[in-house]
């Protein structure tokens, strides 16, 4: 970190905490701040840049933290402000940065900007939300869909008038075309931004504003480009072309307004998640493109259940041709996803070889990575019963859409003890299940061919050459399922080539391009023979380019 200019981000790796799931010091079953400042040395053992916290802010956790209350305290069951200070210290004191989630599209319906606005058509804070008359015979004022199911319309008996909400009805949707609105929500930021946090995850970041004039949404003919990005298959959601109620080109500006509050303070960064299905990319050109709006934005792309050669190379090639000087984020895994290891193995067996194929091949994409805890460990998603669900788009969807609690049950910590080390209460907020707990971070650390290990080596080794920080990628083509790439910076030149097919494969060196020698890149044993790499099923090589 010493050497990391105001750019630190560019390249860095981020690891996601979901705060309710990794440490509890209370007994209440519930992760805390108190846990994450007690295992910071195991997250900077990984040898990654900074942390992104998903929400840790007061709410009434009807989508666990994601409907906020008070945009500026902790809630109790995470501690207090003053416990995110003391994290914050520590973990800047182990070289670590702090990015935290801010969930600024719509608030908790318990929000006292809410409470306020719909007690009437001419408070103050009437117009914060987006409220629309009914039509003629009572129902929306139009077809927009809530990702969590039904219509993105709840009727206030109050007001006489629907709110909008894209998630919960008890999350309704912020009014940005209010700048009243803007300046309220910014405010919020800066509260953290003097507090001393390095950056902002920002949710749903294409969400923030709908169509003045409400208009219906068209039908949507789903094709497999697009299938299960932003909704799986069960959900209507996907049903719709979502042209009026998100990525409105009015965000544009806002995001503006946020980029020039973060350039008053030193080093410090925003990336976005972008939903927007098979426009994702393009979107994402948008608001990371003239430096002036996020420095760098994720999507769903990764997020499915492609682990092939030809999807990678798409999503990656797209985003290079679309951006020419923005900046991505990508991953496999967070807390909305199955974990991808059970996402892309097609046994148990594959398991820990695809958990670590997968950080050796995102470990060399150009952009800033993203992990999300646990999949240091190679934890596979968990099966859970019904009656264990929290999540509730989860139990909205069940039992066609398992929800997302599969991929937020409690790290695991010490194989023996009770819930997995997590917690010293009689139960733990999600259960923890034996197949993870045999893999927790004690059975791996001193074991040489753990996943554990080879997350710290192939991190390592990443942070030990620049051309993997920054450095140009170009693919070379193959008329195989591999993916080949090289990453050059300066005189360094890497040639990355990865089978991640079930059958040995063998790459036939483009001509003009030679192979100086293999670079001991953790994990990775292809061999150079007659012109041409061969490649065991599932693995990878890299070699130096003379």
């Amino acid at each position: 970190m010493a050497g990391r200019t105001a750019d630190w981000w560019r390249g860095a790796a981020i690891y996601q905490v979901y705060p309710r799931s990794f440490q509890d010091t209370n007994g209440d079953g519930l992760g805390d701040l108190k846990g994450i400042t007690r295992r910071l040395p195991h997250i900077a053992s990984l040898g990654v840049d900074a942390i992104w916290l998903s929400p840790f802010f007061k709410s009434p956790m009807a989508d666990m933290g994601y409907d906020v209350s008070d945009y500026c305290d902790v809630d109790p069951i995470f501690g207090t402000l003053e416990d995110f200070d003391e994290m914050m210290k520590a973990a800047h004191a182990l070289g670590l940065k702090i990015i935290i989630d801010q969930v600024i599209s719509h608030t908790s319906d318990q929000h006292p900007w809410f409470i306020e606005s719909r007690a009437s058509r001419n408070n103050p804070k009437s117009d914060w939300y987006v409220w629309a008359d009914p039509k003629r015979d009572g129902t929306a004022p139009n077809n927009w869909l809530s990702i969590f199911g039904g219509p993105g319309w709840e009727w206030d008996g109050v007001r006489r008038q629907y709110y909008q909400h894209n998630f919960l009805t008890s999350q309704p949707d912020l009014n940005f075309h209010n700048k009243e609105v803007q300046d309220a929500v910014l405010k919020t930021v800066k509260f953290w931004l003097d507090r001393g946090v390095d950056g902002f995850r920002l949710d749903t970041v294409n969400y923030y504003f709908c169509d003045k004039l409400l208009r219906d949404n068209p039908a949507h003919e789903p094709d497999e480009s697009d299938a299960g990005l932003d909704a799986p298959d069960s959900n209507p959601y996907g049903m719709q072309n979502h042209l009026y109620d998100k990525t409105q080109p009015e965000n544009i500006d806002f995001l503006k307004r946020f980029r020039a509050l973060l350039d008053q303070y030193e080093d410090r960064t925003t990336v976005g998640e972008v939903g927007d299905g098979a426009r994702s990319l393009k979107t994402v050109a948008a608001y990371v493109s003239g430096g002036d709006k996020l420095h760098m934005c994720y999507t769903f792309d990764l997020l499915g259940p492609d682990f092939t050669a030809t999807h990678i190379r798409n999503c990656v090639d797209t985003f290079q041709r679309m951006v020419k000087d923005g900046w991505v984020c990508w991953a496999f895994s967070n807390h909305d996803v199955n974990r991808h290891v059970s996402r892309f193995a097609k046994t148990e067996a594959e398991r820990p070889v695809i958990a670590k194929l997968a950080i050796s091949v995102l470990a060399a994409l150009r952009g800033s990575i993203c992990l999300y805890q646990g999949e240091e460990l190679g934890l596979p998603e968990a099966e859970l019963a019904f009656e264990d669900l929290r999540d509730p788009y989860g139990i909205r969807f069940w039992p066609a859409f398992k929800g997302r609690d599969g991929c937020r049950t409690p790290m695991p910590w010490e194989a023996a003890k009770a819930h997995a080390g997590f917690t010293s209460g009689e139960k733990s907020w999600l259960p923890v299940p034996y197949e993870q707990a045999a893999l927790s971070v004690d059975a791996q650390q001193a074991d040489s061919s753990s996943v554990l290990t080879h997350y710290r080596q192939t991190l390592e080794f990443r942070k030990e050459h620049p051309v993997l920080i920054d450095g140009d990628m170009d693919f070379i083509g193959t008329n195989q399922d591999l993916l080949a790439f090289t990453r050059q910076k300066g005189e360094e030149k890497l040639l990355f080539v990865f089978n991640l097919t079930r059958e040995a494969a063998e790459f036939k060196l483009p001509a003009g391009v030679k192979v100086a020698g293999a670079v001991a890149v953790p994990g990775l044993k292809g061999e150079v023979s007659g012109g041409a790499i061969k490649l065991a099923p599932l693995s990878g090589y890299c070699g130096a380019l003379a």
